[in-house]
C-alpha cells in the first residue's frame, strides 16, 4: 500500500503506475487539506478578490463571480479545457499523472476538497482509466488540457474511460466500478488542471527507462569489445581518477565487471588503442549517466512539488493565505526532459558505431563481414545496420530541445509557455528508437562472440556475454527475420525480463 502524503519516491510512482500497487491518502494529508479548504469556503463570500475562486481565470482574472458561480465557474473550466487531441496516452502514462495529481493536493496547499484526492485515488485501486489526448498541452499553466479529460470523468461530465478492458463513456465507466463521480464546487476545476503532471508522469517513467537503457548499453558494449578484441586499459580507475567524473566513474568500474574473465579482450599483441567507440564508451556513456542523474533530481522534485494556482499557505500571517505565483510552468521537468533525450540520443549513437565496426569486414578484427557466417551465403546482420542507423538519424531531429520553443497564448497573460510536455513525448520516443538500437548491437555482439567461439572454443567470454548470451539465444528462438529478433529483444529490455547483469 502507497501512502498519498507528498512524499512519493520514482520507485513508489512505478509500483502504481505499472503494477497497479493500491494507494491511500495519508491522515496528516487529510488534516492539511481540510485545513486550507475551510478557509476557501469561508472566503466566497468575502470582498476580497482570490484568483479563480470568486474571479475568472487567465486573462479573465479581473471578472468578479459572485458566490452562488463559484461552483458552475470551476465545472465550466473543466468543459471548456478538455481540447486535448490525438492518440491516447498510454495506460501507465495516464495512471502516474493522476497519482500526481492527487499527491500535490494532498500537501494541502490547493484549497480543493479531500473528496477529490479520495476519488483519484479509487480510481487508480480499481483501475478506471480515462482516456487523455496526448497532445494539446503547452506544459506551463500546468497541463490544462490533459488534467481537464481527467475531470471530465472525476465530475462526472462526460468523457471516456477504460475499464475492464473496455473504453466506455467516463459516467458508464465510474458507475461500473462503484465509484460515485462529485459535482464541482469552489476551487475544485483548477485544483484538478493546474500543474504539469502530464510532463512530470512521462518524464518519471521515461528516468527509470533511460537508467536501465544505460546499464544495457554497457552490457553490448562489454560483449562488443569482447568480440571486436579490444584492449581494457582505457577502463583503468586510475585513468578516470584522473578526470573523476562520476558518471564516467561508474561506467569505467562496470565495464571492467562485465568484461571479468574474458580471454578475448587484450588479446592481440601490440594493440595498445581501439576506435573512440570502444575506447571513450566510459566517457560517453558516463556523460549520460549525469545528464540522466540531473533529469532524476528535477523529476524526484516534481513528484512530490504543489504546482497549483494560486496557493493557499495556511501558516503565513494575516488574513490572506491565497498566494498566486507560476508553480505550474513545466520549465524545469522541460529542461530536464531535453537534457535527458540528448543523453540518451548519444547512447544510441554509440551504440550504432560499434555494431558498424562489428558488421565490417575491415574494422572487425577479421570477423566476417555482416557476421555472415561462413557456411551459406547471407546478409546477416548488414541490414539490422542500416535500421540502427535510421533510428539514429531520427534521435537527432527528436533531440532538438523543445523547451527553448515558447508561443504566446490566453490573450498574451501566458506569454512565455515551456512546451515540457513536447520534450517529455519526445524523451519517450527517443528511448523507444534508442532501445531498439541497443538490441541491435546485443543480436550482432552476440553473432561476433559465436564466431569467436567457433574459432577458439577454449576461450572463455566475460561476465555479460556470459550471462546475456543463453538469454539471447533464447529470446530470438523461432523468430524468422531479423525485424522480429530485434522487437523480440527490445521488448525484453524495455520490462525488465532481459537480465542485464
Amino acid at each position: 500500500m502507497i501512502e498519498v502524503d507528498g512524499r512519493l519516491s520514482l520507485d513508489a510512482l512505478a509500483a502504481v503506475a505499472r503494477r497497479n500497487e493500491p494507494v491511500r491518502l495519508a491522515y496528516p494529508a487529510r488534516a492539511a487539506m481540510e485545513r486550507s479548504r475551510a478557509w476557501v469556503a469561508s472566503m466566497l463570500h468575502a470582498d476580497q478578490a482570490i484568483y479563480g475562486v470568486n474571479t475568472g481565470f487567465g486573462s479573465l482574472a479581473r471578472v468578479r463571480i459572485p458566490p452562488q458561480d463559484s461552483a458552475l465557474l470551476s465545472t465550466n473550466l473543466i468543459r471548456s479545457h478538455a481540447a486535448g487531441v490525438g492518440p491516447p496516452c498510454p495506460t501507465e502514462v495516464v495512471r502516474a499523472m493522476i497519482l500526481l495529481r492527487a499527491n500535490a493536493l494532498g500537501r494541502g496547499a490547493s484549497g480543493c476538497r479531500v473528496e477529490l484526492v479520495d476519488t483519484l485515488l479509487s480510481m487508480l485501486n480499481r483501475k478506471v482509466t480515462p482516456v487523455v489526448p496526448q497532445q494539446g498541452s503547452c506544459g506551463s499553466s500546468g497541463d490544462l488540457a490533459p488534467l481537464s479529460h481527467l475531470g471530465l470523468v472525476v465530475f462526472g461530465e462526460g468523457g471516456e474511460a477504460w475499464f475492464e478492458g473496455i473504453r466506455q463513456p467516463g459516467p458508464a465507466a465510474m458507475e461500473r466500478a462503484n465509484i460515485a463521480t462529485l459535482r464541482c464546487q469552489a476551487k475544485d476545476g483548477l485544483a484538478m488542471t493546474n500543474g504539469a503532471q502530464l510532463t512530470t508522469a512521462i518524464a518519471a517513467l521515461a528516468m527509470i527507462d533511460a537508467e536501465a537503457l544505460v546499464a544495457a548499453a554497457e552490457a553490448a558494449a562489454a560483449m562488443s569489445i569482447e568480440a571486436l578484441r579490444g584492449v581494457t586499459r582505457a577502463f583503468h580507475p586510475a585513468v578516470h581518477a584522473l578526470r573523476p567524473h562520476p558518471g564516467a566513474i561508474e561506467s569505467a568500474r562496470r565495464l571492467r565487471s562485465l568484461l571479468a574473465g574474458s580471454t578475448l579482450v587484450d588479446s592481440i599483441p601490440g594493440k595498445v588503442q581501439d576506435a573512440y567507440s570502444l575506447r571513450c564508451t566510459p566517457v560517453v556513456l558516463g556523460a549520460c549517466r549525469d545528464a540522466l542523474r540531473y533529469g532524476r533530481s528535477v523529476v524526484e522534485v516534481e513528484l512530490n512539488a504543489v504546482t497549483d494556482n494560486p496557493v493557499i499557505l495556511m501558516d503565513e500571517p494575516g488574513f490572506d493565505h491565497a498566494f498566486s505565483a507560476g508553480l505550474f510552468h513545466g520549465e524545469p521537468v522541460g529542461i530536464a526532459a531535453d537534457s535527458a533525450k540528448i543523453a540518451v540520443a548519444e547512447i544510441a549513437n554509440l551504440s550504432e558505431r560499434r555494431l558498424y565496426r562489428l558488421t565490417t569486414g575491415s574494422l572487425s578484427a577479421r570477423l566476417p563481414p555482416a557476421l555472415s557466417g561462413l557456411d551459406r551465403p547471407s546478409l546477416g546482420m548488414l541490414v539490422p545496420q542500416a535500421a540502427a542507423a535510421a533510428l539514429v538519424s531520427e534521435n537527432k531531429a527528436l533531440a532538438w530541445p523543445a523547451s527553448v520553443d515558447s508561443i504566446p497564448t490566453c490573450e498574451d497573460q501566458e506569454d512565455h509557455v515551456a512546451m515540457s510536455t513536447t520534450a517529455a513525448w519526445r524523451l519517450r520516443e527517443v528511448i523507444a528508437n534508442s532501445r531498439r538500437v541497443v538490441a541491435i548491437e546485443l543480436l550482432c555482439a552476440a553473432a561476433g562472440l559465436r564466431l569467436r567461439l567457433q574459432e577458439e572454443p577454449h576461450a572463455r567470454t566475460g561476465a555479460a556475454a556470459t550471462a546475456l548470451l543463453p538469454q539471447i539465444e533464447a529470446l530470438i528462438e523461432g523468430c524468422e527475420v531479423p525485424s522480429e529478433q530485434i522487437e523480440a529483444v527490445a521488448e525484453a529490455m524495455g520490462s525488465g525480463v532481459l537480465e542485464i547483469p
